[in-house]
């Protein structure tokens, strides 16, 4: 049979081919570069997750609610949206949700909102109340209880989640006279260091992590990178006295929260551990330039998170360390040898 000879059935014969060379085309490129598959990550936590500006303004809360998923559809962004940008700046697919309550231990979470956050989370980064439990300062044993209850509800979703644990930090108005009189139990930081506070929390979230060794992957530590900011000189070490000249100040106006420095070192701390990628990489990022900072004070932020993340120990010491509060001279001697840097006797 000779070739036809309709000049419209040749050129609807055309389009199929290219139609089908450009459909190859585009299902090759797919094959050759596919779409980096996304993460979903659950925050769980309380004023520290959500960035309550206690007195000041609330730009870390109201950062990008659009961009994450607050689970109460309070529409906050906080810690969790800072996180998210600092993702996308390192082009990582994350998908970003938070569920806090104000003043929170764990406990809370599991007794009043395991319907929202019980479900199949690739990973799962939470903490509880600043002093480890309001009714028992400085005793980890209810994080430590319901860090494995909360667990095992989330490896009953997904056997493979990662879970880890935030560690806060230090308080000031905690530490210093006069503003720890009065307080029903009393601090038991009031006097001393104002280092103190984040060592034996950080210490509190190793006997949990110890103590639930198949579930938590690792500690988050974020008081230690306060610490250092503190120890450097970056930050001042106590506001009740005046801000230092040239130096930043860490907490929110009530001495007990974070200001927009803390909370963005609280979000390093957590990008660097949970993505595995370290902080001091993301250079002059987003969330530093949309929260107003320097060029140098992000570096110096971001420095001091990966010190932090680097003195931390393995999962596998964790439970060596908490026996006889062996993590507090652990710590300090790996930050003395890497820094130099000598912390003040507690």
């Amino acid at each position: 049979m000779g070739k036809t000879r309709d000049p419209y059935v040749r050129h609807s014969a055309q389009l199929t081919l290219r139609r089908g060379a450009i459909v190859a085309a585009i299902l090759l490129a797919g094959q050759a570069a596919p779409a980096l598959a996304q993460t979903s990550i659950l925050f769980i936590g309380n004023s520290f997750t959500y960035g309550d500006p206690a007195g000041g303004l609330p730009t870390v809360m109201n950062y990008k609610p659009s961009s994450v998923t607050d689970l109460n559809g309070l529409g906050i962004g906080g810690v969790p949206a800072l996180f998210k940008q600092m993702t996308v700046d390192a082009g990582l697919n994350y998908s970003v949700f938070l569920e806090t309550e104000p003043g929170s231990n764990l406990d809370f979470h599991f007794n009043n909102r395991l319907a929202l956050i019980n479900k199949p989370w690739d990973k799962v980064v939470m903490h509880g109340q600043s002093n480890l439990d309001f009714a028992a300062p400085n005793n980890p044993t209810k994080i430590s209880t319901y860090t494995g209850i909360l667990g095992n509800v989330f490896q009953s979703q997904n056997p493979n989640v990662d879970v880890s644990l935030t560690a806060t930090w230090s308080r000031a108005n905690l530490t210093y006279q006069p503003a720890c009189n009065g307080l029903n139990p009393p601090s038991p930081w009031c006097g001393g260091s104002i280092f103190q506070m984040g060592l034996d929390v950080q210490a509190g979230y190793f006997t949990a992590a110890a103590n639930n060794p198949t579930i938590v992957s690792r500690v988050n530590p974020v008081g230690l990178a306060w610490n250092n900011a503190i120890a450097a000189g970056f930050a001042d070490a106590n506001p009740y006295d005046g801000i230092t000249p040239g130096q930043v100040n860490l907490w929110a106006p009530d001495s007990y929260h974070a200001s927009s420095f803390g909370y963005y070192l609280h979000a390093l701390v957590v990008f660097g551990e949970e993505t595995g990628i370290n902080p001091t990489t993301l250079g002059y990022d987003t969330v530093a330039k949309d929260l107003g900072f320097t060029a140098d004070q992000a570096a110096q932020l971001q420095g001091f998170a990966a010190a932090a993340i680097s003195a931390v120990p393995e999962p596998s010491t964790y439970l060596m360390l908490a026996l006889g509060g062996g993590v507090l001279a652990w710590v300090a001697r790996r930050r003395r040898a890497e820094t130099g840097v000598e912390r003040p006797a507690a």
